[in-house]
C-alpha cells in the first residue's frame, strides 16, 4: 500500500464518496426536474393567459360587431333612421365601443387577433371620425349619393317568398322619409359651409333625373315585379303585389325623387361653395389629414405625398417616351396623346364591342392565374355595363363584389360615351378590376371562413387599390401589353394613379384650382378629356381616397423586390402572392411586417437546409 490507510478503510471512503456523489446527482436531478416542472408550469400558465386574453377579446369584439351591424341594418323593413337624434345616439355608442377596444392589451393577443383588433378599431375609428368631421352633411359625391345607393336595394334584394316581396314594399314606403332626412342634412350643410364644391357637382342633377319616370312600371324600383311570376306566389298575389308596387312608386317614391331634384337644382347646387379643397371646410386641414391616414394607413403629410407623386410622374414619363418611340409615332408627347384621344381606330363602335373586349381580356387573364397564384377563389365574376342611371358621371370601370354565395361578383364597364372609352386601356382596366385585381383579392378574402366577418368585409383602400394597380403591372409578366399602344395604356393608367398623388394633395392642401388639376392630369396621361373631368371631380368630392392606389402599389412592389433580393433563386412568385393575400385586406404597416417576417423565415429555413446539407 502506498498509504498508511488500510484497504478496508479506503473502500469505506470510496463507498461514502460514491454515496455522496449519488446524493448530489439525485439532488441536482431533482433540481433540474423541479426547474423543468416549473418551466412547464410557467409555459402552461403563459399559454393559458394568452388563451384567456384571446377569449376575452373575441367575446368583446364579436359583441361590438353584432351591435354595429344592428346599427347599420334597417329598422325592421324600414330604411335606416337618419335623423339627428339617431345619428348622435349611434355615434355615442361607437365611441364607447372604440374606447373598450383601446383598453385591450394588444400585446397579450395572438398574432391573428392583433390583426383582428386593428381591423375592428380601424372600422370604428372611421365611423367616429366621420361623425366628428360631419361627413353626414355630405351624403353625396360627384359620382352619386344616397339617392343612387337606393338602387342597390333593388339589385341586392333576394326574393324567395311572398313575405320577401312584402318586406321590399315596406322599404319602398320608407323612401320618402329617408330622403327628407338626408335632404335636411344638405340644408344644414348649406347653412354651415359643409357643401360639396359647386364646380365638381355640375350635372349632378342628371343622376337624380334618371330615376324620375312617367310610368311607375318603367322605374328601377319596379323591376322585381317584372318578368315571370315566381312559383311560390299565386296569380292573385302576383297581381296584388304589382298593383301595390306601382301605387307606392307613383304616389310616394317618384314624388320624393322629384322633390329632391327640385331642391338640388334650386337650392343646393347654386349655393354650394366655390372653393374645391377640403382644407377650405371648417377644420378642413385636420379633416384632410384624417382622410390621408384612413385611406393610406400611413403617417404621411400632404407635402410628402405630393413630392412622391412628382417623382413617380417623372419616372413614368421617361418610360412613356420609350414606348412612344416603339410605335413609330413622330411628334411630341402632347401630339401623341391627342392622336390617341381622337383617332377612331382606338375606340369601340358599340357597347357590345366594348363589353366583349373586356370579357375576352378577362378570360385570357383567368387562364394565366394558376401560373401566378397557388389559391384561387370559388366565386366567379361576370362582366356587365355600369348601370345607365349613374354612368354619365361614373368612373370608367369598377368591381362590384358580392357577399352572397349565390351571386357572382361583377366587373362593371362604363359604356356611356363610347368615344371616350379607349380600347388600348382595356387590358390595364380589366386586370385591375377583375382578375388578378379586385375580384381575385376580394373573393379570396370573403372566403376566409376562419376570420371574423368584420375582418373579411372591411376594405382597406391602400391594400385593395394598391393590389389592383400591382395587378396591372403584373400583367406584363402574364403576357399582356404586347401591342405598344396597350403598353402605353398601362403606363397611362399608372401615370393616372401617380398624378393623383399630385392633384389630390394639390387641391386639398396646397391651393390648386380644379382647372390646374385637370391641366396636370390631361398633360401627363392619355385619359380622354371626359375621363379627366370626371376623375378630377371625383377626387374633389372624395378627399384622400385617390391617394391609396399608388402608395399601396409602391409598397407591394418594394416588398417583392426585398423578397427577390433576399431569396435569390429560391424566390417563389406564387408563394409571395400567397403571403400578400393570405390575411385579406390589411393596413400597409401590417402587410409590411407580415411580409418581412415571411422573408426572414424563408432565409433562415434556406440557411438551415444548406447547413444540414454541408454537415451531411
Amino acid at each position: 500500500m502506498r498509504s498508511g490507510i488500510p484497504a478496508q478503510s479506503n473502500t469505506k471512503i470510496l463507498f461514502k464518496t460514491s454515496l455522496a456523489a449519488t446524493a448530489i446527482a439525485l439532488l441536482l436531478s431533482g433540481c433540474a426536474s423541479t426547474q423543468e416542472t416549473a418551466s412547464k408550469a410557467n409555459t402552461a400558465t403563459t399559454q393559458q393567459a394568452a388563451e384567456n386574453a384571446d377569449s376575452r377579446y373575441t367575446e368583446l369584439a364579436d359583441g361590438i360587431f353584432k351591435k354595429l351591424q344592428a346599427q347599420g341594418s334597417q329598422q325592421g323593413n324600414q330604411l335606416p333612421d337618419m335623423s339627428a337624434a339617431a345619428l348622435a345616439e349611434r355615434a355615442e355608442e361607437q365611441k364607447v365601443w372604440l374606447a373598450q377596444l383601446q383598453q385591450v392589451d394588444v400585446s397579450a393577443l395572438s398574432r391573428q387577433n392583433q390583426i383582428n383588433h386593428r381591423m375592428l378599431t380601424y372600422r370604428l375609428q372611421n365611423l367616429v371620425d366621420g361623425y366628428t368631421y360631419k361627413e353626414h352633411y355630405m351624403p353625396l359625391n360627384a359620382e352619386g349619393g344616397f339617392h343612387s345607393n337606393l338602387g342597390f336595394m333593388v339589385r341586392n334584394a333576394s326574393f324567395r317568398s311572398f313575405e320577401d316581396y312584402q318586406n321590399y314594399l315596406e322599404r319602398l314606403r320608407s323612401v320618402p322619409r329617408y330622403m327628407v332626412q338626408q335632404t335636411a342634412w344638405l340644408q344644414a350643410a348649406l347653412a354651415e359651409g359643409y357643401t360639396q364644391p359647386k364646380a365638381a357637382m355640375q350635372g349632378f342633377e342628371e343622376s337624380i333625373a334618371a330615376y324620375i319616370v312617367q310610368a311607375p312600371e318603367d322605374s328601377l324600383f319596379f323591376e322585381p315585379f317584372t318578368g315571370k311570376k315566381p312559383i311560390f306566389v299565386t296569380a292573385t298575389q302576383w297581381v296584388q303585389l304589382q298593383e301595390e308596387a306601382a301605387t307606392i312608386i307613383d304616389e310616394q317614391v317618384l314624388p320624393a325623387y322629384q322633390s329632391y331634384f327640385d331642391f338640388m337644382v334650386m337650392d343646393y347646387l347654386p349655393n354650394s361653395r366655390d372653393s374645391v379643397g377640403a382644407s377650405e371646410l371648417p377644420d378642413g386641414r385636420d379633416y384632410y389629414q384624417n382622410r390621408i391616414k384612413h385611406f393610406t394607413t400611413l403617417d404621411l403629410t400632404p407635402e410628402e405625398i405630393h413630392q412622391r407623386g412628382l417623382d413617380e410622374v417623372k419616372r413614368i414619363r421617361n418610360e412613356m417616351a420609350i414606348v412612344i418611340e416603339q410605335t413609330g409615332f413622330e411628334g411630341s408627347f402632347e401630339e401623341f396623346t391627342d392622336f390617341l384621344r381622337t383617332d377612331p381606330q382606338f375606340y369601340p363602335e358599340t357597347a357590345e364591342e366594348l363589353l366583349k373586349e373586356a370579357a375576352y381580356i378577362a378570360k385570357k387573364a383567368d387562364g394565366e392565374l394558376p401560373k401566378f397564384f397557388k389559391k384561387l377563389p370559388r366565386q366567379p365574376y361576370g362582366v356587365a355595363p355600369v348601370p345607365a342611371e349613374i354612368a354619365p358621371k361614373y368612373t370608367t370601370g369598377r368591381y362590384a363584389g358580392s357577399n352572397r354565395d349565390d351571386r357572382a361578383g361583377f366587373y362593371w364597364v362604363n359604356t356611356y360615351a363610347l368615344d371616350r372609352r379607349p380600347l388600348y386601356q382595356m387590358e390595364a382596366l380589366t386586370l385591375h378590376e377583375a382578375a388578378p385585381g379586385h375580384h381575385l383579392q376580394g373573393a379570396l378574402a370573403r372566403e376566409m371562413s376562419d376570420l371574423p366577418d368584420y375582418r373579411r368585409y372591411t376594405y382597406i383602400s391602400a391594400f385593395g387599390e394598391g393590389w389592383g394597380l400591382y395587378a396591372e403591372w403584373l400583367g406584363k409578366e402574364m403576357g399582356f401589353y404586347q401591342d405598344p399602344y396597350s403598353d402605353f395604356g398601362r403606363l397611362s393608367y399608372e401615370m393616372w394613379r401617380a398624378a393623383r398623388l399630385v392633384v389630390d394633395t394639390g387641391m386639398h392642401a396646397m391651393g390648386w384650382s380644379r382647372e390646374q388639376a385637370m391641366d396636370f392630369m390631361a398633360s401627363n396621361t392619355a385619359l380622354s378629356l371626359h375621363n379627366v373631368k370626371t376623375e378630377i371631380d371625383r377626387y374633389i368630392t372624395w378627399p384622400g381616397q385617390a391617394l391609396s392606389y399608388k402608395l399601396g402599389e409602391m409598397l407591394i412592389r418594394q416588398l417583392r423586390t426585398e423578397a427577390e433580393q433576399a431569396l435569390g433563386a429560391d424566390f417563389d412568385l406564387r408563394e409571395f402572392h400567397e403571403v400578400i393575400l393570405r390575411n385579406g385586406s390589411i393596413p400597409l404597416d401590417v402587410l409590411q411586417q407580415e411580409t418581412r417576417n415571411w422573408i426572414d423565415s424563408q432565409v433562415a429555413e434556406r440557411s438551415a437546409e444548406r447547413s444540414a446539407a454541408n454537415d451531411a
